[in-house]
């Protein structure tokens, strides 16, 4: 008889999943961050009018922190009583690859948003291009806000309403026995006294720490709507979309000058070029941001596919895959050692996705999105129910590897990750898993090489011939095509 898995929320809480699907939230793992994020797009372009409100809260305290911003910085305290929030970690979003713990919102972030809300964005608030204004503008112009701090920005300026919504859904589905009424704090933003507030609500709560859920229709994965990436990819069909012919013509004369007369610029030459463009001119953002205002349906459309994606294969194909390794006693055999164990659970991650069709988290409308971070995900939850210690990016002095696997500490094994087309696989091959063995003073070593198409097949299988280990057991390459024909080799 199988043992019983506790992976996502509605096994530690003993809720129906059918509940919670229907409640509108997503049945989050509470063994790993999943790899989703809030998009603040996708509440500003919601019907819905708790969704209008909310978004009107956020960008009312933007507008409050504009107002106090400064180009020579804010005080210490006011930064941090303002600006610095802990990660929302409670809501298992994200990209860690350990438990929940993310790094939350520091002192760079603080500083860099503020700087840009003085300098960048005086105006904001005040938008006559785009129909609204969006949090997501501070990302554009200047480096030091990203896109996953603007989803945890987001989050933490939500966090009463989110908190609010799992207060609600505990009290209709969740037993008692698994709840309890915590102070929350930096729920609430009082204008009057300037100051956060505290208020407790009434949580599922496990493992010491209380636990939230996060509503479906808020949710994406990989990119927000409004990103610095699709300023760059977009950025001619803005140009031609700006209706003011004379400010059209000043930016394509500005760009034409600044493109080399006869060397071919790379990517990221490119995107510099186009990057002192905005700078120039910051009514590109506004312009782009109302490029993405009209096509604001296919945000909706785009994020309904990722969630979607990622629920079937983060929580329907590897709880298959988890009760795969439940039923397969061996992987729990005491005398086995951590490199055996290692060992085995990479060949089953490699059968989910070759076999069972679990090559489908990697792609979005059949184009591949190539994340060594999925990968690590899946092979972090193979560990479910394990003696081993699977520690996720151990760095060691001499750079981070992706998982040590251990029991005690002599028995130890390192499993390292790389996408086929990184520009750095020879190199790390030849050099980097030595040192990383070193450092952990172990042997024991793996590498797992994930391919795409029968390109990239044929680079690796030269790298490995020129490096002298194309019979190297300890190399496994795994196929995530979505044409099956070529066969993968494992080495």
């Amino acid at each position: 008889m199988r043992k019983k898995l506790c992976i996502y929320f509605s096994d530690f809480f003993n809720v129906d999943e059918v509940e919670i699907l229907q409640y509108g939230a997503f049945n989050i793992s509470l063994i790993n961050d999943l790899p989703l994020f809030v998009d603040p797009f996708l509440i500003f372009n919601s019907e819905k009018p708790e969704y209008k409100k909310l978004h009107a809260d956020i960008i009312e305290y933007i507008k409050f922190l504009r107002n106090k911003s400064s180009s020579k910085g804010l005080d210490a305290g006011l930064l941090k009583s303002w600006y610095l929030f802990p990660e929302v970690k409670q809501n298992w979003f994200g990209y860690s690859e350990s438990g929940n713990n993310g790094r939350g919102l520091g002192r760079d972030f603080g500083n860099s948003l503020s700087r840009n809300l003085s300098s960048a964005f005086p105006d904001f608030g005040k938008e006559k291009i785009s129909s609204g204004s969006h949090l997501e503008k501070l990302c554009l112009v200047k480096e030091g806000v990203g896109k996953d701090q603007i989803s945890d920005f987001t989050t933490n300026l939500i966090k009463n309403y989110i908190l609010e919504y799992t207060q609600e859904f505990a009290k209709r589905y969740i037993d008692k026995k698994y709840c309890k009424t915590i102070q929350v704090q930096k729920v609430e933003f009082n204008y009057k006294t300037e100051t956060w507030m505290t208020k407790p609500f009434y949580l599922p709560y496990i493992l010491g720490d209380f636990v939230l859920l996060t509503p479906r229709d808020i949710l994406t994965k990989d990119n927000t709507w409004i990103n610095r990436h699709d300023i760059y990819g977009d950025f001619y069909d803005i140009v031609a979309a700006i209706p003011n012919d004379q400010l059209r013509s000043q930016i394509n004369n500005y760009l034409s000058g600044l493109f080399p007369k006869k060397k071919k610029v790379s990517g990221k030459e490119r995107n510099q070029i186009l990057q002192k463009v905005i700078e120039q001119f910051p009514a590109l953002i506004d312009y782009y941001i109302k490029f993405k205002e009209d096509n604001g349906e296919k945000a909706v459309a785009i994020s309904e596919s990722k969630v979607k994606e990622t629920e079937v294969f983060f929580i329907r194909q590897l709880e298959e895959f988890v009760g795969l390794l439940l039923d397969n006693t061996e992987f729990y055999t005491t005398e086995d050692n951590s490199y055996t164990n290692a060992y085995k659970r990479v060949m089953y991650l490699k059968h989910v996705i070759e076999d069972k069709d679990g090559y489908r988290v990697f792609y979005n409308n059949n184009k591949p999105i190539k994340k060594e971070t999925d990968l690590h995900i899946l092979y972090k939850l193979t560990w479910f129910a394990s003696e081993f210690e699977p520690d996720a990016e151990v760095n060691n002095g001499r750079g981070p590897v992706d998982f040590k696997i251990s029991r005690g500490s002599r028995d130890k094994c390192l499993v390292e990750f790389k996408l086929a087309g990184n520009t750095k696989l020879k190199e790390n091959l030849q050099h980097q898993v030595k040192i990383y063995e070193e450092a952990n003073q172990t042997n024991n070593s793996i590498k797992v090489i994930l391919y795409f198409d029968q390109t990239e097949y044929v680079r690796v299988q030269k790298i490995l011939k020129e490096l002298k280990l194309e019979n190297d057991k300890n190399i496994v390459l795994i196929d995530a095509s979505n044409n099956k024909k070529s066969a993968s080799n494992v080495k």
